[in-house]
């Protein structure tokens, strides 16, 4: 009971931040780009519930702007992620052999280096933006679910169905699309749920080194960034952002996590 609880509280937290981030335009009360430095660093008013910041931007409106930014990295990396992972995996599984040891290797590299201090390196090299930081998370993030899926396969390639497809003269792109794939939904919904916390985290890492997303577009790392030399005199700048990032990360993490232990559970 109390693990379905927290399924569904975590599912109400998400529901609610694609929500916000969907509906931002006409939730957020204010431009989160508009300055108003008659009213900079204000803790709160009845205009700005959240208060503002050193140039007077509505916290409120700049923390639910900034769910977009991490929603749109998080989903585009676990997206062309698992693409990559998905290609790579089946290949190496289904075929073997050198493909394998190719594949497999190069997901060892990868996967040698810190995933985060890759992706510093390369959005440095290749400078702040949103989409430098995808092309860094994904450089990384797509060697997981290449793993996983490539365990799977090997485990179900030898399977009744899979050899009575083969006596039938299905292809191998036909077995791995519709024999073999549908088996592999579960266990990758699960592990993109973790990918997805994993790459808003990353993202906000990335953000508040100053290596995400260009100024002033509203980030949650970003506002960390900014908030952190105002701690004594104005902690509401990085309170909001914070628990926002704490609380997005933590709903998946519980969602991912009762997901993966029903799926055990029904494993025999």
């Amino acid at each position: 009971m109390a693990t379905k609880l927290w399924f569904y509280i975590g599912s109400a937290i998400l529901i609610l931040l694609a929500a916000c981030s969907l509906l931002a335009p006409w939730l957020a009360p204010h431009d989160p780009l508009r300055q108003n430095l008659d009213k900079d660093l204000v803790a709160y008013s009845s205009d700005h519930p959240l208060g503002t910041d050193k140039l007077g931007r509505d916290i409120l409106s700049r923390t639910i702007y900034g769910g977009r930014i991490s929603l749109l990295t998080g989903i585009a990396t676990v997206l062309i992620s698992l693409a990559i992972g998905i290609a790579a995996g089946s290949l190496s599984g289904y075929f073997g052999g050198w493909l394998d040891q190719l594949l497999m290797r190069l997901v060892d590299i990868l996967m040698a280096f810190p995933g985060i201090l890759l992706a510093i390196a390369l959005t440095a090299v290749l400078g702040p933006g949103i989409d430098h930081v995808i092309l860094a998370l994904c450089l990384i993030g797509w060697t997981g679910y290449a793993r996983l899926v490539r365990g799977e396969i090997l485990s179900l390639r030898e399977r009744e169905f899979v050899q009575a497809a083969r006596c039938l003269g299905c292809r191998p792109e036909r077995i791995i699309l519709r024999h073999l794939m549908p088996n592999l939904l579960p266990p990758l919904f699960i592990q993109a749920t973790f990918g997805l916390a994993a790459a808003i985290v990353a993202e906000g890492s990335l953000s508040f080194l100053g290596l995400g997303v260009e100024p002033p577009t509203p980030s949650w790392g970003s506002m960390l960034n900014d908030g952190r030399q105002f701690l004594l005199v104005a902690p509401h700048l990085t309170t909001y952002p914070g628990l926002a990032l704490m609380f997005t990360v933590l709903a998946l993490n519980v969602v991912g996590d009762t997901l993966q232990e029903r799926l055990q559970s029904r494993t025999p």
